[in-house]
């Protein structure tokens, strides 16, 4: 018999989902956009919060529509090999390549590295990471146990610190809503808001996700796909909620923060800034604990998941060797420093999340054109290839006077909403309409 949850179960597991979420980004990409928005912060607030929030939970609602174990299944309705591309490609972006070494580099930067003379900080930042994957992976390796160590411990700590430094800011505020936008916010705040959104890597992150928060309800009881589709809905608004608080609240305490300081090169030092402010040194040991357990709680389900699929993917390497992989290699790649990780990794994630954002949606729309495979296909495809451009597009200007990058961007330059960095959206819509056409006028001749 299927048990029914209470309140408190929704809040448990909603709970798990923030923390899973609550990474290193959350906590510097709002401050960073508050402070280049300016006065413009509530239009570029908005566009992050449709990419930040409303897009991971996206995510996490497909998986678990889809009735399938988790994102490797979900994007072979595809085809096998685009499967296993997408699938490796995602948790490379949000593991040991980019989000995995941002959390330790994110906590290192703000939590210790004021506390250290400079001579010191490239050998301390060594050993932190190592010390900082592996205490992650020693929890990690019992994955069963995730809903108690992030979503009835860590997450309730890290809240209480949060909203205490919210709160004063909002008390005391350093400044106020006026100050002058910083181009692109000055004529795109909505759009560049949106893209912002890309680098939290949350809905990258929520289909990775979405199996452990599918696992944990069925192991409090819930069985039935429609169950586990409203007991994801409850539990998925609780930490859209939650978050969407507290990133307008950190987009805000950004521009307040301009009435006292010049705006930063990255988020994590107006954070330190503030706290520091506010509290001195006492300050910074509260920013540190802080900084660490929201780094910490997103690393645990980070490598988790890398290793559970990647040991089914390629089953020949078992789960606690991709550990250790997974658990070595960002505690290496944490050593090129934050704000170099961020850069790199935005070319990345304009690839990216194009494809993601179309799988999501036509997972989620997937009954109202009968599952079809051509329509999964041709829209992906379609998807693909702007993607590429948006790539490109996203590559510093050294690399983009490369002679072949080059002449892509002069060709891409002619796709409607190029400049915007959408261009993948009418793309993407066309090959959805084009698949939909042949599949209701010639679907004895579509085969790919």
């Amino acid at each position: 018999m299927e048990k029914k949850l209470a309140l408190k179960d929704y809040a448990f597991v909603g709970s798990l989902l923030f923390g899973l979420f609550f990474g290193a980004g959350n906590l510097i990409f709002p401050l960073n956009l508050g402070q280049n928005a300016g006065s413009q912060v509530w239009w570029a607030n908005l566009g992050f919060l449709i990419t930040g929030i409303g897009l991971p939970f996206l995510g996490i609602l497909a998986i678990s529509v889809s009735g399938q174990k988790g994102i490797l299944e979900v994007s072979q309705r595809v085809s096998v090999k685009y499967g296993l591309f997408f699938t490796t490609i995602l948790y490379l972006v949000i593991g040991p390549f980019f989000a995995l070494p941002r959390l330790a580099s994110t906590s290192f930067e703000i939590a210790l590295k004021p506390f250290l003379p400079s001579a010191m900080t490239s050998t301390a930042l060594l050993f932190f990471s190592l010390i900082f994957f592996l205490v992650a992976a020693l929890l990690a390796v019992r994955p069963a146990k995730i809903l108690d160590y992030v979503g009835k411990f860590l997450n309730p700590i890290f809240l209480i610190l949060l909203f205490s430094l919210i709160l004063i800011a909002f008390l005391r505020p350093l400044g106020d809503f006026s100050a002058a936008p910083i181009p692109p916010y000055t004529s795109n705040a909505l759009i560049t808001g949106l893209k912002e959104g890309y680098n939290t890597l949350d809905a990258l992150a929520s289909l990775a996700f979405g199996i452990i928060i599918v696992t944990s309800l069925q192991q409090m009881g819930v069985k039935k796909t429609s169950s586990l589709t409203k007991a994801t809905i409850k539990s998925g608004l609780v930490a859209l909620v939650v978050m969407g608080i507290i990133y307008t609240c950190l987009s805000l305490m950004g521009t307040m923060s301009l009435g006292q300081f010049a705006p930063s090169e990255n988020g994590g030092i107006a954070l330190t800034q503030i706290a520091d402010y506010y509290f001195g040194s006492f300050g910074k040991i509260i920013l540190a604990l802080l900084v660490i357990l929201a780094c910490f709680k997103t690393a645990i389900g980070l490598l988790t998941a890398f290793s559970e699929t990647f040991s089914e993917m390629y089953p020949k390497i078992s789960f606690k060797k991709w550990l250790v992989v997974v658990t070595i290699l960002p505690a290496i790649f944490a050593n090129v420093g934050l704000t170099q990780i961020i850069n790199a990794a935005v070319p990345v994630l304009q690839f990216v999340y194009p494809l993601a954002i179309t799988l999501i949606l036509l997972v989620l729309t997937s009954q109202l054109f009968h599952h079809a495979k051509i329509v999964y296909q041709l829209t992906t495809i379609a998807t693909f290839l702007a993607a590429i451009f948006e790539g490109l597009n996203a590559l510093p200007p050294a690399a983009k006077n490369f002679q072949p990058v080059r002449f892509l961007l002069a060709f891409a330059q002619h796709l409607p909403l190029f400049s915007l960095g959408l261009s993948w959206l009418p793309v993407a819509l066309l090959g959805f309409f084009i698949a939909l056409f042949l599949r209701r006028y010639y679907p004895e001749k579509i085969t790919l």
